[in-house]
């Protein structure tokens, strides 16, 4: 495939209530590695969408580019806000700042005075559930605590659009679950719109409104299925015969788009 330099990103989008707008995305690094192409994808206020597909399919590639870290080779990538939450893999914290401090840490680095900023941390940290451990080091945290304070960083941006690449991908099953739950609740309450990779289809049908399905490198659309599942979502839908119906639709979808 041949990739031109001809992309274009923050150009205005069609809608008030699309944040983000792909169009014929494709990204060729220089090494001449194409990672996507063709890639059409929107997310709108109010959506949680994820995107499943097969390790190296270009799928944290995407976020990048919504995020402005990387620039498409072709294609228009359209984003219609400043306010964007990055939830990286890693906690990616500062072993010697606190959790209140870490959870300051975009805000301050952004201007934010520090009583404004003590009051967002703050209201952050109550919101993931870390009341009590503001004090505490990242050392004397668990998996799921310290993806907590990640989160919480992001929260005190007050994102409009939130990018998530694999956050609970090596954190146990159970505390998987629970954190599922509570970025679920922040999804409700915050009315954000949400860009999540898993490699997890189980995953991608209970967090989402609208489950992308992509193929092997060079990452391509090859599935979409929107979850009829009402928000907030019981915890024991995972457990319905629907629920196991659709993750295997999105199952079958992904093994084909294998390349």
């Amino acid at each position: 495939m041949s990739v031109t330099a001809s992309a274009r990103r923050s150009t205005p989008v069609s809608s008030d209530s699309t944040l983000l707008d792909f169009r014929n995305v494709a990204m060729q690094f220089p090494n001449g590695t194409v990672a996507l192409t063709g890639v059409d994808l929107t997310v709108n206020r109010g959506e949680f969408v994820t995107v499943v597909g097969p390790s190296g399919c270009g799928k944290s590639t995407l976020l990048r580019i919504a995020s402005g870290l990387e620039t498409a080779s072709e294609g228009t990538a359209s984003v219609a806000t400043n306010r964007i939450g990055y939830v990286f893999q890693d906690a990616t914290l500062l072993p010697w700042r606190t959790v209140t401090d870490n959870v300051e840490l975009l805000a301050e680095l952004n201007g934010v005075k520090a009583k404004a900023r003590a009051a967002l941390a703050q209201e952050a940290i109550d919101l993931v559930g870390l009341t009590g451990f503001e004090k505490n080091l990242p050392k004397e945290l668990s998996g799921g605590m310290k993806m907590r304070t990640s989160l919480a960083r992001s929260l005190t941006l007050e994102p409009e659009l939130f990018l998530f690449d694999e956050p609970f991908g090596a954190l146990d099953e159970i505390t998987r679950e629970r954190l599922n739950d509570e970025l679920l609740k922040l999804f409700v309450e915050k009315q954000f719109a949400g860009l999540f990779i898993t490699h997890s289809v189980s995953e991608a049908v209970y967090l989402s409104t609208k489950v992308i399905v992509m193929s092997g490198r060079p990452g391509s659309i090859v599935g979409a299925f929107d979850v009829p599942f009402a928000m907030p979502r019981d915890p024991d839908i995972r457990f319905t015969a629907e629920f196991a119906e659709l993750v295997g639709e999105v199952s079958h979808a992904l093994r084909g788009g294998h390349r």
